[in-house]
């Protein structure tokens, strides 16, 4: 018999299969504090949380027994996941279960601050009959931008349709055919600033997604925009909105999120009578807290038994064997993926790993999987060594696997290449006795530097003078040049030039550096 603990709340319904499950034993003790847990835990196989539950390092420690923690929800800030993965403890949860409540909430408030409903309806309690001041508007022919095409994206882009809206879609990773499939025509954040009537978000909160729209987008849009923000607080620059709402560019917007929540009492959204405002409520909904206990409850099936499961967010046990030879790559791995997925432009449509060398006698889905997280890293929010396969296969995003005994001068290589309908970009690595990881080539430019810190990618004609008017730039502008790498194929022809920094570097500084002749491209990155 399998025990499960349930720590918080959680529907009996969504847990229904755990009940009924032969080989399984549950208990529910809500409310316990760390010492009440610590002191039973070591007497269960699982445990089934929300939010109320912090699972500590030391709740871990004395679950001796513990193969699976189940979070019944999205996030698990309240889950010491570091700690769970060194103890061999799968940590899963249910990104699914609230699609739709999320969806319909974004429309809730969509029609909301298209008609001023909570607006009217105060005036209409306290006594008023106002049909003058709320004129709104109709959602019909209006354009309709999205940015973040994902589960919950693509949910509302259906609905938004049968509304008689015209949708225009941005996601690093959505093609143009998945974008034909759902009705929706590709954009840029720009695009969407400057055609939009009403904008929603439903991007992850990465350092790619803060304040995805500022200032500069607000200074493209149309006088009357809707905005709204179901997603996560942050996405959108909260005081560049309340500017632009007081310039009359916003007519009106509402937010379920706040990049500080509880919001403190003096925040702007609160007293503008143009901002609506609720909770954090897009999956409170009775069907969503069951279908998260659900889906959490499947996974946790599964898990004990042995079977295949999904929706882990940390990396499940690899046998030994496996994990001395390939852990020391993991990190090179996973840090090729984030370069390219820093300078790869377009929806990524194919990615083709190679290995080299020694790496050919063992399985290397982990050392893959870590690839293929490091391009999605920051992109995509709970982004992991497990679901990275899942995610990818969803953005129809094509992997290819290839492997060859020989590795040129080196014992074991790992190349990757990114396509995308632009470009291909390709970066070859490699382990270095006594030095460590190096990137030994960027496209048909080779290069030997190690993947770590701030770095600048140069794309320049190979002309005298170039080196010394990007070091002069670089040092007017207190940007100091760790180490230098030039790499070209002949002499006069194109190239490429890698710099560490001690710092990252201003975005006005990678625009006088771009300005500058024969210099092609300029990408700053941060590994």
């Amino acid at each position: 018999m399998y025990k499960v603990l349930v720590s918080d709340p959680i529907s009996d319904m969504g847990i229904q299969l755990l009940y009924d499950a032969e080989d399984v034993e549950v208990d529910k003790k809500t409310g316990l504090s760390e010492d009440e847990l610590v002191a039973i835990i070591g007497d269960y196989d699982a445990l089934l949380v929300r939010s109320q539950t912090r699972v500590t390092e030391r709740i871990m420690g004395a679950g001796t027994k513990l193969k699976v923690i189940g979070r019944a929800g999205v996030g698990v800030d309240n889950i010491d996941l570091e700690a769970a993965t060194g103890r061999g403890i799968v940590v899963i949860n249910a990104p699914d279960g609230n699609t739709i409540a999320t969806c319909e909430h974004t429309f809730a408030m969509m029609m909301s601050v298209a008609r001023s409903i909570p607006q009217a309806y105060k005036k209409t309690v306290s006594g008023e009959w106002d049909r003058k001041t709320f004129v709104g508007v109709e959602l019909r022919n209006k354009v309709l931008g999205i940015l973040g095409m994902g589960r919950i994206g693509s949910e509302v882009a259906k609905r938004a349709k049968v509304f008689g809206m015209e949708v225009i879609g941005y996601d690093p990773f959505l093609t143009e055919e998945r974008a034909e499939k759902i009705g929706v025509k590709l954009g840029s954040v720009n695009d969407i600033a400057a055609k939009a009537d009403f904008i929603t978000v439903h991007t992850p909160l990465t350092s790619e997604t803060r304040h995805l729209i500022g200032k500069a987008q607000f200074d493209l849009m149309r006088k009357g925009i809707r905005i709204i923000n179901c997603a996560r607080g942050g996405i959108i620059d909260e005081l560049a909105l309340v500017d632009a709402v007081n310039q009359g560019i916003v007519a009106g917007a509402a937010f379920d999120v706040f990049e500080v929540e509880p919001p403190q009492a003096d925040h702007p959204f609160l007293n503008n009578p143009n901002i609506i405002v609720t909770p954090h409520l897009g999956a409170s909904t009775i069907e969503a807290q069951e279908n998260v206990a659900i889906d959490v409850s499947e996974e946790v099936l599964h898990i004990l038994r042995d079977q295949p499961f999904k929706n882990a967010v940390n990396m499940p046990p690899v046998p030994a064997n496996v994990l001395s030879k390939l852990q020391p790559y993991f990190n090179l791995g996973e840090k090729i993926g984030v370069i390219l997925g820093q300078i790869a432009q377009g929806a990524v449509h194919e990615i083709v790993v190679s290995y080299a060398g020694d790496l050919i006698d063992v399985d290397t889905s982990p050392l893959t999987r870590h690839i293929v997280k490091g391009i999605f890293t920051n992109r995509l929010e709970s982004i992991n060594i497990v679901n990275a396969m899942h995610l990818a296969k969803t953005r129809d995003v094509n992997i290819v696997v290839q492997k060859s005994s020989t590795s040129s001068s080196f014992t074991n290589l790992v190349t990757v290449t990114v396509k995308t309908k632009q470009e291909e970009k390709t970066l070859a690595g490699t382990l270095l006795a006594g030095i460590g990881e190096r990137i030994v080539l960027i496209d048909q430019y080779p290069v030997d530097f190690p993947p770590a810190g701030h770095l600048l990618l140069v794309s320049h004609n190979d002309k005298p003078g170039i080196i010394g008017r990007v070091g002069t730039l670089l040092g007017n502008n207190d940007v100091n040049i760790a180490t230098m790498q030039v790499g070209r194929k002949v002499i006069g022809g194109s190239a490429i030039m890698v710099l560490t920094i001690d710092k990252e570097a201003p975005k006005e500084v990678l625009s006088a550096l771009e300005s500058q002749s024969e210099i092609v491209n300029v990408r700053g990155l941060k590994i």
